[in-house]
């Protein structure tokens, strides 16, 4: 499986954007989709989950209410709607592909994902 993220950027406080993360090589459908990011000096944290059909997400408490996972199996992608921005968002934001059961302890956990996009940088500044 390859996948791509892109939508990273430079943003103002209270800015929004929009992360795609484009499956290849896989059937995406097949498997449940995270986001994780990554601040400089930091440990990789969990952002946010979906479930193959998408009808079930789970989310990290720090961005519960302003970050919104999505995602079309019709195009293969997944998405992360970011609103509210602030500083502490900055971070590298990684896509990531969930073959496992839908627990949120496991969903946590980055050693759990199978394949991981390249991530793309998202700078949150004024």
């Amino acid at each position: 499986v390859q996948l791509q993220a892109s939508g990273g950027g430079l943003v103002q406080p209270g800015g929004s954007l929009r992360l795609s993360c484009a499956a290849s090589g896989r059937t995406f459908s097949s498997d449940a989709m995270g986001w994780f990011r990554q601040a400089p000096g930091k440990e990789r944290e969990f952002v946010a989950a979906i479930n193959r059909s998408g009808g079930s997400t789970y989310y990290a408490d720090s961005i519960k209410g302003r970050f919104t996972i999505s995602r079309d199996n019709a195009k293969n992608t997944g998405y992360l709607q970011m609103n509210s921005l602030k500083p502490e968002d900055t971070a590298v934001y990684y896509c990531a592909t969930y073959e496992g059961g839908w627990y949120a302890p496991y969903l946590r956990l980055p050693n759990n994902y199978d394949y991981w996009g390249q991530g793309t940088l998202v700078t949150v500044s004024s």
